[in-house]
């Protein structure tokens, strides 16, 4: 994942832990409190904007604040907007682009195709189930 995706995924968090649905958060605030700077960060909202994930609010008071209830947001859909595809590779694609034949001469008789297949799909529904509210109250171990 990138750090687009990295900072987002916090953004979205800092906007659900803020404010949520309620109060449009300064854009300045966010950057200062989660340390990303605010020029990429305001390319990464921008993002989330136009895909519906948040609403901006223009003038004083303005600032940007959650589409709809951190429950019903899911990882998933912040990942995919920042990211694009899930998958690890290129021959593993979810709908958009070239198919699999025109980016690989080796797709027909790959066998290692069927465990990034399988990657994707794992990485994809526990991203999909995943929601910015568990996420913002998640008191997950660090250490793995």
């Amino acid at each position: 994942m990138s750090r687009k995706t990295e900072y987002g995924l916090r953004a979205m968090v800092a906007l659900a832990q803020m404010a949520g649905v309620e109060r449009p958060v300064p854009l300045r605030e966010v950057s200062e409190n989660e340390a990303i700077p605010e020029q990429f960060l305001d390319q990464i909202m921008v993002k989330l904007r136009r895909a519906g994930l948040v609403t901006s609010v223009r003038g004083a008071g303005g600032g940007y604040r959650l589409s709809r209830r951190a429950e019903e947001i899911s990882i998933g859909s912040i990942v995919r907007v920042l990211e694009g595809s899930l998958s690890p590779i290129n021959c593993i694609t979810e709908g958009e682009g070239d198919s699999p034949e025109n980016i690989c001469d080796l797709y027909q008789g790959c066998h290692t195709r069927s465990v990034w297949l399988r990657v994707t799909i794992a990485l994809t529904e526990a991203l999909d189930k995943l929601t910015l509210a568990e996420v913002m109250h998640d008191e997950v171990p660090l250490r793995v």
